[in-house]
Order: structure tokens, then sequence, then C-alpha cells
């Protein structure tokens, strides 16, 4: 394969910092802005990760990549390529955990990992998007409330996105609590598994359920913003009552200049396989799209299982 002329080198690293910290060791390193370093998503520091970013040097030669690693960091390889890193550029993420200490019913937590695995749970944001303490999420409610604030394109970004996620999780959460977060409701907008393409529900036939049980589709909640709400019926009423004390967060959303979309209220863990190396450990491997969260998984099973 010809190797591409390339002005993004790309280097893989493992380590256990989170993103951020990472791009702006690259950034040092390069000798570049910061806007200069691409990622697909966010990674956790509490976690030993792998993770691709792009440095843009256009032309320049590159510096020593060597240098990036450190106690916390390990670059593990480095490429060319023609184009840089953008967020959202990825399928899911692997993960492997290991659980310790457990407690309770080895029978009950067995019965939750096969229901999961094959039913699914909740597809929550997960407490890591709200920020330390809720920081993000206080951060929102300051901006939607008028508040000059001076704050980073990527500080306000994080605060709108986890004013999102907090409006998404209150719906989730009321259609956990009557039993339909795995349901299709008259009137739903029902998003196609792997994608961001959803389309509203008609009649709820025989077609479309089949379809749910074997996950191709998914019920959906609303990611808030401009433009009218995409269900109808049901669903809308369900939405618009749950939502209803949230109207200022709502329209912040939508005068910051987001659009309207829709997140799947269900995820499925992929792959998923789990042993027990010893007798309190669990060791748990299984794949995620993009955009959902472990933590998730793991609330449901050790939870529920006790």
């Amino acid at each position: 394969m010809k190797r591409p002329s390339a002005r993004y080198p790309s280097a893989l690293a493992t380590m256990i910092a989170n993103t951020a910290t990472v791009a702006g060791r690259l950034a040092q390193l390069a000798g570049v802005p910061l806007r200069n370093v691409g990622y697909a998503g966010l990674k956790d520091r509490n976690a030993v990760t792998e993770q691709w970013f792009s440095v843009h040097l256009s032309g320049r030669a590159d510096p020593d990549w060597r240098a990036l690693d450190s106690d916390r960091i390990t670059l593990l390889q480095h490429t060319r390529h023609t184009r840089k890193l953008r967020r959202g550029a990825l399928l899911g993420n692997a993960f492997r955990l290991r659980v310790r200490g457990l407690a309770g019913e080895p029978d009950a937590l067995q019965e939750r990992l096969q229901q999961v695995a094959a039913a699914g749970v909740p597809n929550y944001f997960g407490e890591q998007r709200f920020g330390l303490g809720g920081s993000n999420l206080v951060t929102a409610v300051r901006l939607f409330d008028g508040a000059s604030l001076r704050l980073s394109r990527h500080k306000r970004g994080l605060a709108l996105s986890a004013a999102r996620a907090f409006l998404f999780n209150r719906v989730l959460g009321q259609r956990v609590v009557d039993g339909s977060w795995n349901q299709l409701l008259p009137g739903e907008a029902v998003q196609l598994a792997g994608s961001h393409s959803f389309f509203a529900a008609g009649e709820l036939d025989a077609q479309l359920q089949r379809r749910l049980r074997e996950g191709d589709i998914h019920p959906s909640g609303p990611l808030a913003g401009r433009g009218d709400p995409p269900v109808s019926g049901e669903c809308r009423q369900l939405e618009s009552d749950c939502l209803a004390p949230y109207a200022v967060m709502i329209r912040g959303l939508a005068a910051a200049g987001l659009k309207q979309e829709r997140r799947a209220l269900r995820v499925m863990a992929r792959d998923m396989t789990w042993s027990w190396p010893v007798g309190d450990e669990l060791l748990l491997e299984f794949s995620l799209p993009a955009g959902s969260y472990a933590t998730s998984v793991l609330r449901e099973l050790l939870l529920k299982a006790e």
C-alpha cells in the first residue's frame, strides 16, 4: 500500500490520564496550538485506556514522540495520515473490567449477567458526563440563568452536553420506572442500532416488535435543542410532562444553537463474556457503541443483583 503524504501524524497511546491531559502534552511536545490535536472521543482518567490522537504539523518534521512516555502515558505506535481525527469519528469502545470484593448471591449475579447480555441495559449517561461533583451541570445552570462566565469553547461544550444528558436521563429514568425503556410506545421515535438515524413509528406492528427483540431498533429519548420533538401521542406527552420543570434549560440549549436530536434509551453490550478468576472477583469483557457508558452496565449488573 502506498504510504500517504500526510500532515497529521497519528499516535496510539495507552494512558492513565484523561484525554485533555494527553492532548495538551502532545501539543506541547509538537509545539502546536491545542486546536491542532484531534481525537475521536473522551477517555476517563480512572482507567487504563488506549486512544488514537492526530497532530497537525503542516509539513513539519515529527518531534521525538518517545518523549511522550511517562509513568502515566505510553506511546504504542505512531504513523502519518491525511486527515485530522474529529470528535464522534468512532464506532465504539471495548472494555475489560475486573470487579473485586463481590458479595451477595452468585446465582443472582449469574442471572443478571445473562439478562444483560441478552436484553441490554438502560442507556444512561454516566456520572463522568456531569463533571466532578456535577460541576459541568452547575456551570450550565449558571449560563442559562444569565451569569457572565468566561469559558473556553471546550468547557462551554462540556456544560451544554451535561445539560442535555441530565434531561435525557430524566426521561429515561421515568421510562425505567414505568417499564417502557425497552418497549415502543405509540408515537415513538425509533432509533436504528449503531446509528444516529431515527424514524417516527406509525403502527406498532409485528415487524417493528420483532426488530426491537432482535436489537435492530431501540426506543429513543430527547437530546434537547432547537426544533419540534419528533415524537407524538403517548410518547410526546410523557416527555413533555417529564421535562416541564426544566423549560429554562431547554430554552437555553436551543438559544445556544443546538439542534434537537435523539439517543437510544437502550444499549446492548456486544460480545459480552465473563468469568470468575477467584471466588469474589468478576472479569467482564464487552463492547459498547460510541457515547455509551460501561458504568451504566455495571450499575445494572451489580445493584440489581444485590
